[in-house]
């Protein structure tokens, strides 16, 4: 089948899904799901698919027409360096949590151990083994599930540094008794319940609720991360969470307040918003 008649095909199919803009999506899909550029589909019309691209094409189109989120229909999402395997057990990775890597990379240095807590898909742990030079990365989670999509995406990074990770199962800092490590970096679910409603249906209806809810109006796995932090990081080791904006003031607030911890401050993301917290651990 030719590439144009398939672009045509899936255009008037997501249109009458109401997926809009129907044509940018059906190119952007054929692009993900073949491993292209974004524009190579319209570039390209006249080439020759197999019938098995042909096939797989069809599929990730007819789950985008469910509703499905582009990451989770193709089963793919890109995250730095990485192109990730994804699907509805893990949260999806945002542009904003590529800044967390970069701050913890940033602060945490050489060598040593860090941690992953709520690793997912495995972007963050992945990111950090891949582009720092630590010696062990821990990646935990309280879902099984998603550790299996993790442990799936340690193809994604060179052979060499597949050796470092480790993947442990529980809640937050549980995994993490008796180590000492450089750095605890986390993308925790930061999100009250009553705030549901007012998420995008693609956010709602499909993410993973235990990775986007946490109790206490949005702040019960932060304050436990900061209050928790301490009793694993070495001395000047580094705290680093990506949080919501609307509650940076008490994420400050909460760190500040423990006397182990110092340096605390809140930094920006890509459009300004406070959105993450950083701290460092006092002397032993």
């Amino acid at each position: 089948m030719q590439l144009s008649a398939l672009l045509d095909e899936l255009s008037i199919a997501l249109a009458g899904a109401g997926v809009p803009p129907a044509r940018a999506e059906a190119r952007d899909l054929i692009a993900i799901v073949l491993d292209q550029p974004r524009f190579w589909p319209s570039a390209n019309g006249a080439r020759v698919l197999t019938a098995e691209s042909v096939a797989a094409v069809r599929l990730a189109a007819a789950r985008l027409s469910t509703g499905m989120p582009m990451q989770y229909a193709t089963g793919r999402v890109s995250f730095r360096h990485l192109t990730l395997r994804v699907d509805e057990r893990v949260l999806i990775p945002r542009p904003e949590t590529e800044l967390l890597v970069e701050t913890a990379l940033a602060l945490a240095g050489g060598g040593g151990t860090v941690a992953d807590v709520g690793t997912g898909s495995g972007a963050v742990a992945l990111s950090l083994a891949a582009e720092g030079n630590f010696e062990r990365v821990i990646a935990t989670d309280i879902s099984s599930d998603a550790l299996d999509v993790a442990r799936a995406n340690i193809v994604t990074i060179p052979l060499d540094r597949r050796s470092v990770l480790e993947f442990r199962q529980g809640d937050l800092l549980e995994p993490l008794a008796g180590e000492r490590v450089r750095a605890v970096v986390s993308n925790p679910p930061y999100i009250s319940s009553a705030e549901a409603g007012d998420l995008p249906a693609l956010v709602r209806d499909w993410e993973p609720a235990i990775a986007l809810f946490s109790a206490d109006n949005g702040m019960a796995a932060i304050r436990a991360l900061v209050r928790g932090a301490p009793d694993v990081l070495e001395a000047g080791g580094v705290l680093v969470l990506e949080i919501d904006s609307r509650r940076a003031a008490l994420a400050r607030e909460c760190a500040a307040n423990d006397t182990r911890l110092c340096d605390v401050e809140i930094r920006m993301d890509f459009t300004g918003r406070e959105r993450f917290l950083v701290a460092r651990r006092k002397e032993l």
